[in-house]
C-alpha cells in the first residue's frame, strides 16, 4: 500500500530539485522569486530546482527558503511534501492586501488566524475547524519586530482562491462584514495543512496594497516600489527569526489531545 509519506518522500525531490537531506530543519516559504534570489545572494548558495515547479536555497546553518508558487493549491502541495522533510518550523513570508484603514502599505501583519475562503483546506479538516498558526512561532517573530522598534498588526486574514476580485463590490461588502485585516491566497491553507501534518507553521505578511480603494489597487509600478522599500526588511526579519529559533532550541511543535 502506498502511504502519504511514501508519496511525499518520492515527490519532494521531483518538485523541488532538492534532496530531502539537503533541506534544512527550518523553512522559509515564499511565492516570490526575488526573495529566493536575495537569500541565495546573501549566503552565496545555489538555487536548486530551476525548471521545476518549486525552487529552494539552503544556507550553511540549515535554513532553507522555498519558492512554492502562488495560490492555495500550491500551498497545500508544499505542506504535504514537507512531510518528508519533517521540519521543526515553517514560516511563510507572504504579501497581502490591507483591508483596514489602519493598515497601510509597508505595514507588517502577524495573523492570529485566517478565514478559510479558499476551499482547498476543506480536503484536510472539517469546515468548522479554525485556521491557526503555531502561537510560539508567531510570538518569536513578534519579538524580532519589537527589538527593531517596528510597528506591526495582528488580526484575522481572509484567504481566497480569487485573484481578480477588486472590481466586485459585493465581495468587498462581504469582506467588510467579516472585519478581517488583510487578504491573501495562501495563509489559511498553510495553517490548516500544517496542522494536519503536525508541522508548526506561522505567517509573517507584508501589506503590499490596499485594494478596497481604487487608488490602492496593486499595479506593476506600485509593486516595484514595495519591493524596493520593504522586501529586504521583510526577508531580514524572517531569516533572523528562524535562525535564532534554531539556535534557541525552543520547542514550538503543537500537541494533539
Amino acid at each position: 500500500m502506498v502511504s502519504k509519506m511514501d508519496l511525499a518522500t518520492d515527490w519532494y525531490p521531483r518538485y523541488t530539485g532538492t534532496e530531502i537531506e539537503e533541506t534544512g530543519d527550518y523553512i522559509l516559504l515564499t511565492n516570490f522569486h526575488n526573495y529566493l534570489e536575495k537569500f541565495a545572494d546573501r549566503f552565496d548558495t545555489e538555487i536548486k530546482g530551476i525548471g521545476r515547479p518549486m525552487q529552494t536555497a539552503t544556507n550553511k546553518n540549515g535554513l532553507t527558503i522555498i519558492n512554492f508558487g502562488i495560490g492555495s493549491a500550491n500551498a497545500a502541495i508544499i505542506m504535504d511534501l514537507l512531510l518528508a522533510v519533517r521540519p521543526k518550523g515553517v514560516l511563510f513570508l507572504g504579501k497581502c492586501g490591507g483591508l483596514k484603514r489602519s493598515t497601510e502599505i509597508g505595514h507588517f501583519i502577524l495573523p492570529s488566524a485566517a478565514v478559510r475562503g479558499e476551499g482547498t483546506s476543506d480536503d484536510y479538516m472539517p469546515r468548522k475547524s479554525p485556521a491557526l498558526p503555531a502561537f510560539k512561532l508567531q510570538k518569536f517573530v513578534s519579538e524580532k519586530l519589537v527589538r527593531r522598534n517596528l510597528e506591526y498588526r495582528t488580526g484575522v486574514v481572509y484567504t481566497t482562491n480569487r485573484r481578480v476580485w477588486e472590481w466586485d463590490r459585493k465581495f468587498k461588502k462581504y469582506l467588510r462584514k467579516l472585519a478581517v485585516i488583510g487578504i491573501d491566497m495562501e495563509t489559511a491553507t498553510l495553517f490548516v495543512v500544517g496542522f494536519k501534518n503536525a508541522i508548526s507553521t506561522g505567517a509573517f505578511l507584508l501589506v503590499s496594497d490596499v485594494p478596497m480603494v481604487p487608488e490602492g489597487i496593486k499595479t506593476e509600478e506600485s509593486d516595484k516600489e514595495v519591493t524596493l522599500k520593504y522586501v529586504d526588511m521583510h526577508l531580514d526579519i524572517g531569516i533572523e527569526a528562524m535562525a535564532e529559533l534554531g539556535d534557541s532550541g525552543e520547542q514550538i511543535k503543537h500537541f494533539r489531545y
